[in-house]
């Protein structure tokens, strides 16, 4: 004869002092109350509340690659990988954020376009810690953020610290593939150039008898990542041209112009350029 649990086995907990354990762990309505739509058009929300997910996953980029830099300094390779790793099904949903919003017409743009005012992505804190972490530095950066303490002092800090990419590099050293002293101890506030000694670095590791070998897995999981934020930049070109065609952004920023020219730029560069040459 078979079993059958009581209804009070089945049914949850659903008395509780306060607020639920769940939500006292995810601040759910701390979350689903922070739109505040200021048109009235009914399109507003989904824009809202999709920049604000993609805030969430920029906030969780940074985590990774704040906690892979500092496995990468101290030689703890698997937890960096972990941390690398993580991050590639991230970047995925942060691409899929796009989806939403990616074929806005000009008029639905149009009709709370003005809600934005000044306001523009380029702003957004926790994209330049993102930006500064991938090697793209500039002090200019860090001048919107001036009237916000708090963010302006992590950016100062991540703009003169080590990026993930210099950390890299220092383990390729420490491992035998010479990279040169100019890079090591290059001005780190500084956008990364790409040099021919680095790339030749690159090629050793590729150009190995062993084609597992943990340094070429890190270049694989790095050119991952690099094809995962080339295609944000190109997604975000898409929608933008979609939604607005070649007008100036929003904030004053070049629009189009200037996205066009963020795509056609690689993250960790010679990872890219060193394989014409294995």
């Amino acid at each position: 004869m078979s079993h059958h649990p009581t209804d009070e086995a089945a049914t949850p907990n659903l008395s509780f002092e306060g607020s639920t354990p769940y939500e006292d762990y995810v601040q759910a309505s701390v979350l689903t109350h922070l739109q505040h739509p200021l048109s009235d058009e009914p399109g507003e929300m989904a824009f809202l509340v999709t920049t604000q997910v993609m805030e969430l996953w920029f906030t969780l980029l940074v985590h990774e690659w704040t906690t892979a830099a500092r496995a990468l300094r101290q030689d703890d390779l698997p937890t960096a990988m972990a941390a690398l790793h993580r991050s590639l099904p991230e970047l995925e949903a942060l691409n899929g954020s796009w989806k939403p919003i990616a074929h806005l017409t000009p008029g639905q743009f149009n009709a709370y376009r003005s809600a934005l005012g000044e306001g523009s992505g380029f702003q957004s804190a926790m994209y330049r810690h993102v930006e500064f972490l991938l090697g793209e530095k500039s002090a200019s950066m860090l001048v919107p953020h001036r009237g916000t303490p708090r963010a302006h002092a992590e950016l100062e800090k991540a703009l003169s610290e080590p990026s993930l990419y210099d950390e890299v590099l220092r383990l390729l050293d420490r491992r035998g593939y010479r990279i040169p002293a100019d890079v090591l101890d290059r001005d780190l506030t500084q956008h990364y150039e790409p040099h021919p000694e680095v790339e030749r670095a690159w090629q050793r590791v590729y150009a190995a008898d062993d084609q597992d070998s943990d340094l070429m897995r890190l270049g694989e999981t790095l050119t991952d990542i690099a094809e995962y934020v080339w295609r944000w930049r190109n997604d975000h070109l898409v929608a933008t041209r979609r939604a607005m065609g070649a007008k100036v952004g929003t904030g004053g920023s070049a629009g189009v112009a200037w996205l066009e020219k963020r795509a056609t730029k690689n993250v960790f560069p010679e990872l890219w350029t060193a394989r014409s040459h294995v």
